[in-house]
């Protein structure tokens, strides 16, 4: 199977810590970044890889060489000029050759079974698929909204709690069929989330989200860094993939505002709760916006993370009170039916 690394990023903010070299070569265990992912992927049986790169492309190049030390095949596209990240994922259609590809960072720590990943890939027949991982406290990433078959209805980045209506991570980590390459354009830059993403969904295509039990950090920064150095030490981060952890976050208190016959609803996982309520709103014209309003005749409805500990606020406004009240103690009756 083939994947492509993105190894082209500047690094700006993780400067403290690399210097002058690239971000995917920052240490981790005595071991560059970039080193872990290439053992990931060749133990989930991704063997040919291709890195994109941009800046210091030669350190990377002489560190890894054609990769016949880490039993795989390497090969390098150097971009002369920043395209995206799906643009640089274009730059490599002469690798790809029409097949299924996975599309990882290589300056982010995982353990996730991406064998899987493209297994679930291939048996939904999707344009793309999405690595998706949970978060109690999902605030520093981008969210993907999914419905009840597990495709990706939206994504919403790097919400407040207002805006916080899943637990779903949007990890960076892809499957592409030939569908998706193809509608890349051949010049100019293209992101995958603001860019490709969108053009699959207007496209009618079909966008998977598959949550994958395990370890993901995203090193951009000095502090995400030394947390994922601290993790790997405490066997919270495995860097033999295969084995499932779960990262504890410390919880957030988020903000609150207004109205109505309002009820909190207490329980552990709030972001969990929220994306359960999400995906059972989401066909009927629900808004997330901030958090999740829906409105209908004679009532509006908002649900989102309280400021009061580790709970969600329902406020309804309604003309019928006994509505408006069933309405607001209903999800406490779910986060009670979800062990929440």
């Amino acid at each position: 199977m083939k994947a492509i690394i993105l190894a082209g990023g500047l690094g700006t903010r993780l400067k403290s810590v690399t210097g002058e070299h690239p971000k995917p070569m920052a240490e981790l265990l005595g071991r560059p970044l970039m080193e872990h992912i290439v053992e990931l992927l060749r133990e989930n049986g991704f063997c040919e890889i291709c890195c994109t790169l941009r800046y210091r492309a030669g350190e990377i190049m002489a560190h890894f060489g054609d990769g016949g030390r880490f039993g795989v095949s390497m090969q390098y596209r150097i971009e002369t000029r920043p395209l995206g990240t799906a643009g640089s994922v274009g730059g490599c259609r002469d690798f790809i050759g029409g097949e299924d590809v996975l599309v990882i960072s290589g300056d982010a720590a995982c353990d996730f079974k991406l064998r899987a990943l493209m297994d679930e890939h291939r048996a939904r027949g999707a344009a793309a698929t999405v690595a998706l991982c949970r978060s109690a406290v999902p605030l520093r990433y981008g969210l993907a909204v999914t419905d009840g078959a597990g495709d990706i209805r939206a994504f919403i980045e790097k919400p407040a709690w207002p805006q916080v209506v899943t637990d779903l991570v949007n990890t960076g980590i892809y499957v592409l069929s030939k569908r998706a390459v193809d509608a890349i354009p051949a010049e100019g830059a293209f992101d995958f989330g603001k860019d490709l993403f969108p053009l699959l969904l207007q496209k009618g295509e079909r966008l998977a989200g598959v949550a994958l039990d395990g370890y993901w950090c995203d090193i951009g920064t000095p502090q995400a860094y030394y947390r994922c150095w601290a993790d790997a030490l405490e066997g919270k981060l495995r860097l033999n993939p295969g084995e499932a952890f779960r990262t504890p976050e410390e919880p957030e208190t988020p903000d609150e505002d207004e109205e109505g016959v309002c009820e909190r609803c207490a329980c552990t996982d709030r972001a969990r709760l929220m994306g359960a309520l999400s995906e059972l709103m989401l066909d009927m014209g629900a808004r997330f916006d901030d958090g999740i309003r829906l409105e209908g005749k004679g009532y509006r409805l908002h649900i989102s993370p309280s400021a009061q500990s580790s709970a969600v606020r329902i406020a309804v406004q309604s003309e019928d009170a006994e509505f408006a009240r069933a309405l607001c103690l209903s999800a406490r009756e779910l986060a009670e039916a979800l062990k929440l």
